[in-house]
């Protein structure tokens, strides 16, 4: 019988936690008296993640696994899951418990009002104060690149098909799955819920992965890094402009000799690193074009529990 839920979870590292997480989903949808499959996407995290799939998978034929060839990411797991999708609705959430599967019916109430797309939000995280501090800076950040988008935003949704559909339909290598929601509708809405705790292991987001995940964000769904380079090149041309004014008219009216080799040199580097810089910003641009050209593809599937 055809699925209504669909609930798709990236795996990344999760041993620890699958089982829990497999039964706590279960009882939650149970609860809905529904019928529901569970996609679980391994992104190749290097633990025993895939065994533990395989053997949940094999004792319960609503639970699919799928794996990958290499770790894509958590964006390129998402998306992999709802292409593969058969349910009504589709569900999404992580691994960790720290997005609670008994909250699911709370999502699900809401999105029966009529919406597109609902988000678990939380109104207090249990994330470390630093963690806490970056998000909060990406978020205002990405409301300026992307200005439709949700801002509180989370990996916890629950979306009808058609949104789903159409969302495995973008095919840039450098995905993120909330701009592409708002691109596609501006009919959602949030509910409250609780912020679980990682029982297991912290988060797989390091601070060099949230400012990769930024750059690659500004650079995929915004043009403000080409205007900022815009207004960089002007101001530096407004400046050189002006400091050569100075040094014909000092020289041609008040007799002061002009700066020398010091001042040169240190023009110099000062302008060629914010050429450099406003290169940088176009290589980003540049790169992603390439990719894009090259069909890169957004993930590859090594093995899945539906072939076994």
């Amino acid at each position: 019988m055809k699925p209504y839920f669909s609930v798709v979870v990236p795996v990344y590292r999760s041993e620890k936690t699958l089982y829990e997480f497999c039964e706590r989903v279960k009882n939650s949808l149970e609860s809905l008296d529904k019928n529901y499959e569970i996609i679980l996407v391994e992104d190749c995290g290097g633990d025993n993640s895939w065994e533990i799939i395989e053997e949940i998978s094999r004792n319960d034929n609503r639970v699919t696994g799928i794996k990958f060839t290499k770790n894509y990411g958590q964006h390129a797991a998402i998306i992999c899951g709802i292409a593969n999708a058969t349910g009504e609705w589709i569900i999404t959430l992580d691994d960790d418990l720290e997005q609670r599967p008994e909250d699911i019916p709370i999502l699900y109430a809401e999105i029966l009002k009529g919406f597109d797309l609902v988000y678990g939000t939380y109104q207090e995280r249990t994330h470390a104060k630093w963690r806490n501090i970056t998000s909060i800076t990406a978020k205002k950040l990405f409301k300026k690149a992307i200005p439709d988008i949700n801002y509180d935003y989370t990996s916890f949704r629950i979306m009808n098909r058609k949104i789903g559909e159409a969302l495995v339909q973008f095919e840039s290598p450098f995905p993120f799955v909330d701009g592409y929601l708002s691109w596609i509708t501006n009919n959602y809405s949030t509910v409250t819920v609780e912020h679980g705790i990682r029982k297991h292991g912290g988060s797989n987001y390091s601070l060099s992965k949230l400012v990769k995940h930024t750059i690659n964000i500004f650079a995929s769904f915004s043009d403000i890094p080409l205007k900022f380079a815009s207004w960089i090149g002007l101001f530096s041309f407004a400046s050189g402009f002006v400091w050569l004014l100075i040094i014909v008219i000092r020289k041609l009216f008040i007799g002061i000799p002009i700066a020398g080799y010091a001042s040169i040199v240190a023009g110099i580097i000062l302008f060629g690193g914010i050429q450099l810089f406003v290169l940088g910003i176009f290589g980003e641009y540049l790169a992603r074009i390439n990719f894009k050209t090259t069909k890169k593809p957004l993930y590859i599937i090594s093995r899945s529990t539906i072939d076994s």
